[in-house]
This record gives structure tokens, sequence and C-alpha cells, in this order.
């Protein structure tokens, strides 16, 4: 049934009433923040970086996955803009805290961001406040670290304000899923901190699926995360397995993958990056061990994971060894340093740590990435080498990142030694006097 046009104007009214903030303006931030604005929101961003404010403020996008003709519609249309100053929260209906949870050396969770933008955000509370935590962190952070901040000010949860925990679902370089059509997970502390939630992001996104309560929520996401790390490691060690057995690890999962029902595929590689699949279940393996309980399966998948950039190391080591070379004084190229394909992202990365030990061994490692200008390594900024100019120099062609912009085909015929440890060369003709070993 048609909706009035009298009623609809109103909606719209009501939908620009609502003011918005959005806490980190990274790769999670921004998405949602533009999401919000195209919906008709009035949209603040803050950050603690004036420069990342400025850049949005010029219609410009810090992000990839979000373009910046979106961000200058919305910065001209007056629904988004950006500040590092906290004190436009007292201005604010909702608040999104969208900062990051990176692990400590010694792997329990580093939640000052989330700290700091609380005590921000109870500086600014007032009357009617929805506050949503998104950052990924460990079961009960929501009702235990943030909640009593916010009581602490004399204001009730679910009466004065509301509170409610929503795991960030963000794929980069996903071009099928995105902020609009990724269902989002919502647990509120109280029964109307979701129902207050849930309305909000019902402007922002197709699917708004509420669970009880908040530490459902957080679970869901290392649920997600855990499911991947477990299944990534699990597949790895069978790669080490079929290593030893001289079985081809590709063939198995190729052929696995055939039976349609009970079995679904995942890929051995040459080790986890990313913030989210090696750091997230570590949030969950930290929290049990506060309850006197080992996750056994998680902290096994982290062990393997963690091993794999050592072991295409020594795999490297002894493809050179076979062709009469050392690593010592070899020249070798890495393909790829991104985490994953088509990102720049370089954040946990397995070929930071396959450069540093190949380094270390006393080889020349150079890296070729469309996606990545420059790259920090031990201390040393590298910047990219042009693969287009030919790889026939190099000792060794490493494949660690299978972006689609390399010419895997043009590669073997330029050079006569390739470790591929992502099957990136499966299906290509192996021209005479190169050699190919895979993971």
């Amino acid at each position: 049934m048609p909706v009035p046009c009298g009623l609809r104007r109103k909606r719209r009214q009501e939908v620009r009433a609502i003011r918005v903030s959005i806490l980190g303006l990274g790769y999670v931030g921004v998405p949602l923040a533009v999401e919000f604005a195209r919906a008709g929101l009035d949209v603040t961003g803050v950050d603690i970086s004036p420069d990342r404010a400025a850049l949005i403020n010029a219609g410009r996008s810090p992000i990839p996955d979000v373009p910046e003709n979106a961000v200058a519609e919305f910065v001209q249309a007056g629904r988004l803009r950006a500040t590092a100053d906290f004190s436009v929260l007292g201005e604010m209906d909702a608040v999104c805290i969208c900062v990051p949870t990176p692990l400590r050396k010694s792997e329990d969770p580093d939640i000052s961001y989330i700290v700091h933008a609380v005590d921000r955000i109870v500086e600014q509370l007032h009357p009617g406040m929805l506050i949503v935590l998104e950052s990924t962190t460990y079961p009960g952070t929501t009702e235990e670290i943030v909640l009593p901040r916010l009581e602490a000010t004399g204001l009730k949860v679910g009466q004065d304000f509301f509170l409610a925990f929503s795991p960030e679902r963000v794929d980069p370089g996903n071009q099928t899923y995105f902020t609009r059509n990724t269902p989002k997970v919502i647990g509120g502390v109280t029964a109307a901190c979701t129902e207050k939630a849930a309305a909000l992001y019902g402007h922002a996104v197709d699917t708004v699926v509420p669970v009880s309560n908040a530490s459902t929520a957080e679970m869901v996401k290392l649920l997600e995360n855990t499911f991947r790390a477990i299944n990534i490691g699990m597949v790895n060690e069978l790669a080490l397995i079929c290593d030893r057995l001289g079985v081809d690890v590709w063939e198995v999962i190729d052929a696995a993958k055939t039976k349609p029902f009970g079995f679904m595929p995942f890929y051995p590689g040459p080790g986890l990056g990313g913030h989210c699949i090696p750091i997230d279940p570590l949030y969950l393996s930290w929290k049990m061990k506060t309850l006197n309980y080992t996750a056994r399966f998680i902290e096994l998948a982290s062990t393997i994971n963690a091993g794999m950039p050592p072991h295409v190391v020594e795999k490297i080591t002894d493809l050179l060894n076979r062709a009469k070379k050392s690593v010592n004084g070899s020249r070798i190229l890495i393909l790829g340093v991104a985490y994953k394909p088509g990102v720049g992202d370089t954040r946990e990365s397995p070929a930071l740590d396959i450069i540093g030990l190949l380094r270390k061994k006393g080889a020349e490692v150079a890296y070729a990435d469309p996606y990545v200008p420059s790259l920090a390594i031990l201390g040393e900024t590298l910047l990219p080498y042009d693969w287009k100019q030919g790889v026939g120099d190099f000792d060794l062609v490493v494949v660690v990142t299978n972006h689609k912009d390399f010419d895997y085909a043009r590669i073997l015929q330029e050079t006569g030694l390739v470790f591929d440890t992502r099957n990136a060369t499966a299906g290509l003709p192996i021209p005479a006097g190169c050699t190919v070993e895979k993971l």
C-alpha cells in the first residue's frame, strides 16, 4: 500500500532530525557514515586525526572501498562532516564507536581506544543518547567496561541513555557485500536499547538482526572469525601433511569440493593477515583464560597459522638449494604483500614475516604490489619493484598475495624458479626451463 505523501514528508523530516556521530573514520567508520548520510541522517565523523577529518571535509575518501564521489556528494549536501573535536558529541542523538582494538604483544586485548572514546562520550552524555559499540572485542566488554563508565554519570541505562553492541562486518575489497546489504546484528544491554539501536541502523542497512543481549552480539563476531581461523588452520595443517606425503593439497581440495554436501572448501596459504581473522579469536582465548578455561582449538589453529611463514621460508630455502643456490645473496621477488587480493592493507600480512625472515638469512628481497606504495621492514622503508619491467634478473619469484593484476603467464616465461603459495599459477603451461613449486 503506498505511503501518503504527507506521511512521507513527515518521515523524511524525522530522519533529517537524527544526528549521529561516528567515532573513528577508518575502514569501518567511513562506510557506515556514508550509508547514514545516504539515508538522510545528519552525520558527524570524529577522529583523533585532524588530517583525516580535513580529508573528509574536502570531499575525499580516506579508504579505497568508499568512492570519493560519495563522500563529496554528502559533504556538499551538508549531511556529512568531520572533526577532531569531541565536544560535538553533546549535540548528537546517537554515537557509534568504530575504533581499533589491537592485541598487545602479550596477546591480550588492547581496549584503550574504546576506553578513550567512551570517556569522551561521558563528558557529553545526555538523556536520550544512544551509544553503539562496533569495535571487535571480547564478550562482556560492553557491560563490564563501557556501561559502568556511562552509569557513573548518574544516568540509567535503558531509561536515560541506551547502549548496544553491533559487530562490524566489513570485508575490504568485497564487490558484492557492503554496509547496506550485509545483515546487521544488534544486541542491547536492555530490550529498549536493542529497539533503539535497531531503529537507528534500520536507516542504513537492509536487514537488522536483533539478539538477546550485548554479550551475544559480541560473541557472534568472534564466532564468525574464529570459524574461519580454525578452518584455515586445519587446511594449513593439511598442506603440511600433504607436503610430507608428496600429495598435491590443491588437487585434494578441488576433488573434495565436488561433494555437494558436508564439505566447505578452505584453502591453505602463507599465513593469516588482516586485522580480524588472526586477531579476533585470540580475544576469546584471552577471555576464557580469565575463566580458567583453555580454548584449545583456537590456540592450536593460531599456532599452525603463525607457523606458516617460517614453513614458506624453509620451502624457499630447499627450492633454492635444489637449484644450487644459497638463500644468502639470492635476489628474491615477493609478488603481493597485502594481506588479501585487491586491497592495499598490510596489517598482519604474512608477507612481512616472510620478507623479514629471508632478509635475516641474507637474501636480497624486493616486492611488487600495485596496491602498496611503500613497505616498512626491519626499520627500513622499501619501495615496490615494477614487475612489468621484467623479473628475469631474480633468482626466485614468490607468489604471496594473488592479485589479479599480475600476469602470471608472463612471469613464468621470464623466470626460472617460482614458489607459489596461493595456487595462482594453476592451469598455466610451465615453460621449459622454469620450475614451479607450490605450497
